[in-house]
């Protein structure tokens, strides 16, 4: 056996192929999804995926305000950030963002899965996160993926 044929591919910025993907989120489950969105912004379904380089996708989710969380969540599950000033720490319930927000649920819940470092913080820039059906990514030509093709 030649061993020395064999070779580990390393991926860098400038060999990476990046895509564009759609993934609607109509009736997905909060959590599923983000693990799929989250797969596919690392680049862990492809074959040179390098850990240290960010060759995921640039991912695109539609119908963000149609998600669905599962149990009682809508009103149990609480999101948290603080002020900076002492007593600043607020909570809100999913309800209440979904209300007020519903793309910074799916954000958060993409962000959680991502790596807490400079990388993470690049990758996360890949995402696009819409209320509606409608994006402005049309000249980039994305492709449409269902959440069950994601492995």
């Amino acid at each position: 056996m030649d061993t020395l044929s064999f070779k580990t591919k390393s991926a860098n910025k400038a060999t990476v192929d990046k895509k564009w993907v759609v993934i609607d989120a109509n009736e997905a489950i909060l959590g599923r999804l983000a693990t799929g969105v989250a797969f596919l912004l690392r680049g862990k379904h492809k074959t040179d995926f390098t850990p240290h380089v960010d060759c995921g996708d640039n991912v695109i989710v539609i119908n963000a305000e149609k998600i669905q969380l599962t149990g009682n969540k809508w009103s149990d599950k609480e999101y948290i950030s603080h002020t900076g000033y002492p007593g600043g720490q607020r909570t809100i319930t999913a309800e209440k963002l979904m209300v007020k927000n519903p793309i910074a649920m799916v954000e958060k819940a993409v962000k959680g899965m991502l790596p807490k470092n400079i990388l993470g913080r690049d990758l996360f820039r890949n995402l696009f996160v819409y209320a509606g059906d409608a994006h402005p990514h049309e000249a980039q030509k994305p492709e449409t993926i269902s959440l069950n093709s994601i492995k």
